[in-house]
């Protein structure tokens, strides 16, 4: 219960047509095993305090939960890029970064009435190189928080769909080169960035495991990596919350450095 972190509510008694929302934003309803979770994103920007659930069922009740958000405090990591237009683009940079980001905003506020599940498991190993959250520095400027995991891989290695899903949208962006954005349900979505090739589209189904692409280094890089992110209810979270605690064939390190 942390900025960037998710807030969990069993839900008792769950009926087919019930909403939640948290913050007054609607949240996924996901199975888990015999029971029914409501699973809300905390935005890096929300302030510590006080949040609420709210239980909208078909027959019109309408039962509210209160949680409580914790401090959390996010490490610096300071990155020099050579490519300087992708610290100060420039005008026609500019226009295209800005069509971009409607396209990024539609898919990450997507939804389908889809139950998710989310039983994840790690797109690619390989050393943790930045993790969630971190504030950022290109060039000794100050941009926006990291918000995603990175994943240092060998260029080409293929790249898994982290669970069941649908692409919605796939392309190549100027800050986060080749991506592709897979939609679980619910309002929950996964995006992967930087590949070196995109292996699907808009529209295709995936099974967990599928292969999407492979790890590359397009974008805003300073090596080759998996920039692997998870949204739900419209926010970036934490992808660690929802993935395994340790790889199936890596060990998991931490370090700074790459993006």
């Amino acid at each position: 219960l942390v900025p960037g972190g998710v807030a969990l509510l069993r839900l008792t008694d769950f009926q087919q047509g019930t909403e939640v929302y948290f913050d007054n934003q609607r949240v996924a309803v996901v199975p888990v095993q015999d029971s029914w979770l409501a699973l809300a994103g905390i935005g890096l920007s929300k302030k510590p305090g006080e949040y609420q659930f709210s239980i909208r069922r078909s027959d019109g009740l309408t039962v509210n939960s209160t949680v409580e958000v914790k401090y959390k405090a996010y490490e610096e990591q300071h990155l020099t890029i050579k490519n300087k237009r992708k610290v100060n683009p420039n005008k026609t940079d500019m226009e295209r970064i800005s069509r971009e980001r409607e396209r990024k905003q539609a898919a990450k506020t997507h939804w389908s009435d889809t139950y998710p599940e989310v039983d994840f498991i790690w797109p690619v190993n390989g050393e943790i190189s930045s993790i969630f959250g971190l504030r950022r520095f290109f060039n000794e400027q100050e941009r926006n928080p990291h918000n995603g995991l990175d994943i240092a891989a060998a260029e080409g290695t293929p790249v898994q769909v982290a669970a069941d899903g649908t692409v919605i949208e796939t392309g190549d962006f100027f800050f986060s080169g080749n991506m592709v954005y897979v939609d679980h349900g619910q309002g929950l979505i996964s995006l992967y960035a930087h590949l070196s090739r995109i292996d699907v589209k808009p529209g295709d189904r995936l099974k967990r495991g599928d292969i999407l692409g492979a790890v590359g280094q397009t974008g805003r890089v300073t090596g080759a990596h998996l920039h692997f992110a998870v949204m739900t209810n419209g926010v970036l979270v934490d992808p660690l919350y929802l993935l395994p605690e340790k790889q199936p064939n890596a060990p998991v390190q931490l370090s700074g450095g790459d993006q």
